[in-house]
C-alpha cells in the first residue's frame, strides 16, 4: 500500500476567515433584558401547597436561610441566562449576597463579554455554520487573549476577565455580571473544554493557558464548596453535562481535603431534565443527607419566580 504524500496537517487557525462583531446580527440585545423582580406575596400564598410550588418556596427559603447564616450559596450556570435578558436578575442577587461563587463554562464568559462591550449577543447558529462563520467575529476572542495576557499567574480564568470587563469599563458594563462579582470579591469560575466554545476557532487561542487557568477554578471551586456543609445550596442552572461532571470531582476534592460536607440542598432548573444534572448535582452528592428539587420550565420564567420569591420571603 502507497504511503500518503502528506501527513495528517492541523487546521491552520491563522488562515480563517472573520468578520467583525458590529456586522453580526444578534439574536440578544439589552433594549430587551428583564429586571430583578420584586416581591409577590399574594401569588405565593395562592399557589397550593404540593410538589413544585412548595419546593419553589422551600428552596427560596433555604437560599435565604443559607445567606443568613454564612453558607455557601453556589450557582452552576450554563450560558443561557445571559442570553435570555436575565443578567440584571443575577447582579441583583449577587449583590444581596444569594450568590457565593458563580461557577460557568467558557460561553458563558463570551454572552457576558460581548453585552458588556456591545450591548448584544448570541447568533443564528444554523444562518453562519453553512459558510463556516459560525463563531467566526474577530473582536471577542481578541479581547479575551487580551484579558488573559494582561493576568497575574496565579489568578484564575473568570477572575482574569472580571477584572479586565472592570478596567475597560465599557459602554454596558452594567449589564456585566462578571464585573458584578469583581466589585463584589465573589468568585466567578469558569470550566473550559477545549474545542467546545468557539473561542477554540481562533489563533489568539492559547489552549495551555486558558487550560491553566481554568484548573485554577477547578480548584478553586473546590475551595468554595466546603462552605455547603450544613445548610448550604447549590444549584444547577440549565447545564446539561459539563457543569455536573465539574461539580461532582470538585465535590469529591472537597470532602478529601476538608471532611463532611453534607445536609445542603440541591436544585436542577433546565427545560429537559437530564441524567447528569440529577445525578451529580442532585441525588448522589446528598445521599448521606440534603434537600433534593428539580425543576422543569424555561430559565426566562423560573429564574424571575424563583428571585421574586426570595424576594417575597426576605421581607
Amino acid at each position: 500500500m502507497a504511503k500518503s504524500a502528506r501527513p495528517h496537517l492541523p487546521a491552520d487557525l491563522t488562515r480563517v476567515k472573520r468578520y467583525s462583531i458590529k456586522k453580526r446580527p444578534a439574536k440578544s440585545e439589552i433594549g430587551r433584558f428583564g429586571k430583578a423582580p420584586g416581591p409577590i406575596p399574594a401569588f405565593l400564598d395562592a399557589l397550593p401547597d404540593f410538589l413544585k410550588a412548595a419546593d419553589l418556596k422551600s428552596l427560596a427559603k433555604d437560599i435565604i436561610h443559607a445567606r443568613n447564616r454564612g453558607r455557601a450559596i453556589i450557582w452552576l450556570m450554563g450560558a443561557h441566562p445571559f442570553k435570555l435578558g436575565l443578567s440584571p436578575l443575577l447582579i441583583n442577587l449577587l449583590n444581596r449576597g444569594y450568590i457565593s461563587t458563580l461557577s460557568l463554562n467558557g460561553a458563558g464568559i463570551i454572552h457576558d463579554l460581548e453585552n458588556a462591550f456591545w450591548g448584544r449577543t448570541s447568533e443564528e447558529v444554523a444562518d453562519t455554520l453553512s459558510d463556516g462563520l459560525f463563531g467566526m467575529v474577530k473582536e471577542t476572542p481578541k479581547f479575551l487573549a487580551e484579558a488573559l495576557s494582561q493576568a497575574k499567574i496565579d489568578v484564575g480564568l473568570g477572575r482574569s476577565i472580571a477584572e479586565f470587563i472592570s478596567l475597560k469599563n465599557p459602554r454596558f458594563a452594567k449589564y456585566s455580571v462578571l464585573r458584578a462579582a469583581y466589585a463584589k470579591n465573589i468568585p466567578v469560575t469558569v470550566h473550559i473544554g477545549i474545542g467546545t466554545e468557539t473561542i477554540s476557532q481562533h489563533p489568539e487561542y492559547d489552549a495551555g493557558l486558558w487550560g491553566a487557568k481554568s484548573h485554577l477554578d477547578f480548584r478553586l471551586l473546590a475551595t468554595s464548596l466546603k462552605s455547603l456543609n450544613d445548610g448550604g445550596v447549590v444549584l444547577n442552572i440549565g447545564s446539561a453535562v459539563f457543569l455536573p461532571e465539574v461539580f461532582l470531582k470538585a465535590l469529591t476534592v472537597a470532602r478529601n481535603l476538608y471532611g463532611k460536607i453534607n445536609d445542603f440542598s440541591a436544585a436542577n432548573f433546565d427545560m429537559i431534565q437530564h441524567y447528569r444534572p440529577n445525578e451529580n448535582v442532585v441525588n448522589r452528592p446528598t445521599i448521606a443527607g440534603g434537600k433534593r428539587y428539580v425543576f422543569t420550565g424555561h430559565h426566562e420564567i423560573m429564574l424571575p419566580l424563583l428571585a421574586a420569591a426570595i424576594k417575597t420571603y426576605e421581607r
